[in-house]
């Protein structure tokens, strides 16, 4: 049977937030990871992006895990995950160069199972395996403005179509657009595609047997970072860092000296300079 990796995913993002302390609260999405240690224990991972972590300034932020109940309902239970030491040191682990960040955390054991392996993080040849390009749909997770899709506190899922081309290779465009509305809140969700999905690329449905990377369900491309704005004029474009960084950034929790991409620049043949819409970003 073929899973719907939108179902799988929306069982693994959850809410990270951590109150103020004058009535606000700062929030953000984060998704799970099982990624096995170094000794091949089990291990998950909470990823998310680097500058939700780095916003909260606090030691402690909360993650929104929830409880299935006996007659079917859910209850939202959050617990508290330590992000700091005692002299406020960073717990987690980010990528030196892009916006992503890792940390291991305990789940509570139902909630741990929710995790997806780690091969459904795309790799560098997934994108043209799978014949993926510009106008293809993909869909995102997330909490916009704090918001879920219910009181068990479930992500809102959305989608949009890539809005840039090229997408490969991710060491020269770590990063791709994505048309839809970014709102505060949506930073570290997943951004996928699935074969739940109508509009799914045509290629995952010609190679979704070739592969083991996870294409029986679709593949994680990356998750959302920024949002484009420009003149504080919101453009409804999101940015994508590919899965590759993900990858990076576990392998770094492991080992700090794992070799970490550097983005590849590039120069025009006429040796002038675009403004891209990653430099008109914001948070």
């Amino acid at each position: 049977m073929v899973m719907d990796l939108a179902v799988d995913l929306i069982h693994a993002t959850v809410q990270l937030e951590q109150p103020l302390g004058d009535g606000t609260r700062t929030v953000g999405t984060g998704f799970l990871i099982s990624a096995p240690d170094a000794d091949g224990k089990p291990r998950t991972v909470l990823v998310t992006a680097n500058h939700v972590l780095q916003k909260m300034p606090g030691a402690t932020a909360r993650i929104g895990y929830r409880i299935a109940n006996p007659d079917g309902s859910w209850s939202y239970s959050p617990q508290q995950v330590k992000i700091r030491d005692g002299e406020g040191r960073e717990l987690w682990t980010h990528h030196p160069n892009r916006d992503v960040a890792a940390i291991t955390i305990k789940a509570p054991a139902e909630f741990a199972k929710a995790a997806l392996p780690m091969n459904y993080l795309a790799a560098d040849d997934t994108f043209e395996k799978f014949q993926v390009n510009a106008g293809d749909e993909m869909m995102a997770l997330g909490f916009p403005r704090g918001l879920s899709a219910n009181s068990a506190g479930f992500p809102i899922l959305r989608s949009g179509r890539v809005a840039s081309y090229p997408l490969a290779p991710a060491k020269v465009f770590p990063t791709f657009l994505l048309d839809f509305s970014v709102f505060p809140g949506n930073s570290g969700g997943p951004v996928f595609v699935s074969r739940g999905s109508r509009s799914e690329p045509a290629g995952v449905q010609q190679a979704s047997n070739a592969t083991d990377n996870g294409a029986d369900a679709g593949f994680i491309a990356g998750l959302l970072t920024q949002q484009v704005e420009l003149n504080n004029e919101r453009l409804e474009i999101g940015i994508v860092t590919h899965a590759r960084y993900i990858r990076e950034t576990i392998a770094l929790m492991q080992n700090p000296l794992a070799p970490a991409t550097l983005a590849e620049g590039m120069t025009a043949v006429t040796g002038s300079r675009t403004a891209s819409a990653e430099e008109a970003a914001r948070e």
